[in-house]
């Protein structure tokens, strides 16, 4: 195989380790669809993980907190039993993007929790942007060549995984919700999410339309290339409403960049769906939105965020309402590996790179370029980022890495149209933007940083799909 080609796609959760080494590279199919040996069972968990004053938000992008407008949490279920032999963990962070090292220990500290493999823990972030960047060898970088810049606060999240971790077994040692029916509904929100892309009257394609926009063509061009549909996954007792994960692909901010931390948008409708169901966990994943935002219909100002957040929460409960429950008979996790090569363009070399940190009088690029040079050692150590599919019979969810364009939420769908296909965004956020090829040949102004992947990177995460969604 080639550095950029992944690993065989018939690779399953294995079932028990009894050869050692070998048992790990061993996968086979989970039993047949049918009555589960062992009832499912859920567990929900939430915990608190809102960065201190002073803490970077977006990695150093923008300024450090200042005050807390309202909480980040990490909202999360843990599912065992059934057809699974493994528990398998479904989270989502209000925070920017969790990468490299970083996400392994989240995965590590959660599944320890559970009692599972890292490897079972679906990690996502909601991607605020007033809200922490981890990459802990990005700040360790940073740290030895005395930059001004920062990235995140070592000590902080060691703090946070460890929170949650005990938020995780404080849930696995309580009673289990029993789950016996699962469903999954649409519904298409109304004036939220447009591509950054439009076109100009003049036939000009520009990038240029941000998650608040007063640029008068950016407001009047059409929605672009999107996907307007939120989803949400129901699980019931029996009639009882259990959990709903619920999903839509946009950038999640209406305005930021104070030092005012908050989870946007997105936490308000969130909360308003805890409060009209509850005992119902309700947990929102970000879809692949690196190119969705809600400059269309938002100008920046603080009176958008609860309107957009009221236009969310009512597609969530039309979702909700169009779910129809069905006998919950069959999960599998199917994972795939990923094998991306780095940036090598001017300005994304490891020499570039390295002249980048000595550049006291801009922390920012400083931040940039740990994150880059994280990433290069990431993958000089043949740690390839993992692609994981639940399957929960009318639904597969599919965590992807990074920011990934909505195309690739696009393509999932079409490569199963037996089921709804919903594809998360922020898993690994290690690559910064995945971008089509188009995108790139466009020169689209927004992969003039952020994004450290090859132009490859398409023909990379398409094959990996491709894989991980086949029959």
């Amino acid at each position: 195989m080639t550095h950029e080609e992944h690993a065989s796609s018939d690779r399953l959760i294995p079932r028990r380790d009894v050869l050692g080494a070998l048992a790990a590279a061993m996968w086979v199919a989970p039993r047949a669809a049918g009555p589960p040996a062992q009832p499912w069972e859920l567990f929900s968990f939430q915990a608190d993980v809102t960065p201190p004053v002073g803490h970077p938000c977006m990695g150093g992008g923008i300024a450090a907190v200042k005050s807390v407008a309202d909480p980040l949490e990490i909202v999360g279920i843990v599912l065992r039993g059934g057809t699974l032999d493994k528990p398998v963990v479904v989270a989502a962070v209000d925070w920017c993007e969790i990468r490299n090292d970083a996400y392994d220990r989240w995965r590590e500290v959660i599944a320890r929790a559970a009692g599972t493999d890292p490897r079972c823990v679906l990690l996502s972030a909601v991607h605020q942007h007033d809200a922490p960047i981890a990459d802990l060898e990005a700040e360790r970088i940073l740290e030895r060549r005395d930059c001004v810049g920062r990235v995140c606060n070592l000590a902080f999240h060691e703090l946070v995984v460890e929170r949650v971790a005990r938020a995780v077994a404080k849930a696995v040692k309580g009673p289990p919700r029993r789950i016996t029916h699962v469903g999954v509904g649409r519904a298409k929100a109304e004036q939220l999410g447009a591509s950054r892309r439009y076109v100009k009257p003049d036939g000009t394609i520009v990038h240029d339309r941000m998650s608040a926009s007063k640029i008068p063509l950016a407001r009047e061009a059409d929605e672009g290339p999107i996907d307007p549909f939120v989803t949400t996954v129901g699980f019931w007792d029996d009639d009882e409403p259990v959990a709903a994960l619920s999903h839509y692909a946009i950038h999640p901010m209406s305005y930021y960049g104070k030092g005012e931390v908050s989870a946007d948008f997105i936490g308000m409708a969130r909360r308003a769906r805890r409060k009209a169901m509850p005992g119902v966990a309700q947990i929102y994943l970000s879809g692949c939105s690196g190119d969705v935002v809600a400059g269309k219909y938002n100008d920046g100002d603080p009176a958008r965020r609860p309107e957009l957040a009221a236009r969310l929460e009512d597609a969530m409960a039309r979702a909700w309402e169009a779910a129809r429950p069905q006998p919950f008979e069959h999960a599998g996790l199917r994972i795939e590996t990923l094998k991306f090569s780095p940036r090598d363009d001017v300005g994304f070399t490891e020499a570039d790179l390295n002249a980048q940190l000595a550049d006291h009088a801009h922390p920012f690029k400083q931040c940039l370029a740990a994150m880059g040079l994280s990433w290069r050692a990431r993958l000089a150590a043949g740690r390839p980022i993992d692609l994981p599919a639940l399957d929960l019979g009318p639904t597969i969810l599919v965590l992807c890495p990074g920011e990934t364009y909505v195309a690739y939420q696009l393509l999932a769908q079409k490569l199963r149209p037996d089921k709804t296909v919903i594809a998360v965004g922020y898993g690994d956020a290690a690559t910064g933007y995945i971008p089509t090829a188009d995108r790139i040949a466009e020169k689209d102004s927004n992969l003039r940083d952020w994004c450290w992947v090859a132009p490859n990177a398409e023909a990379v995460l398409t094959r990996g799909l491709k894989a991980v969604l086949k029959p």
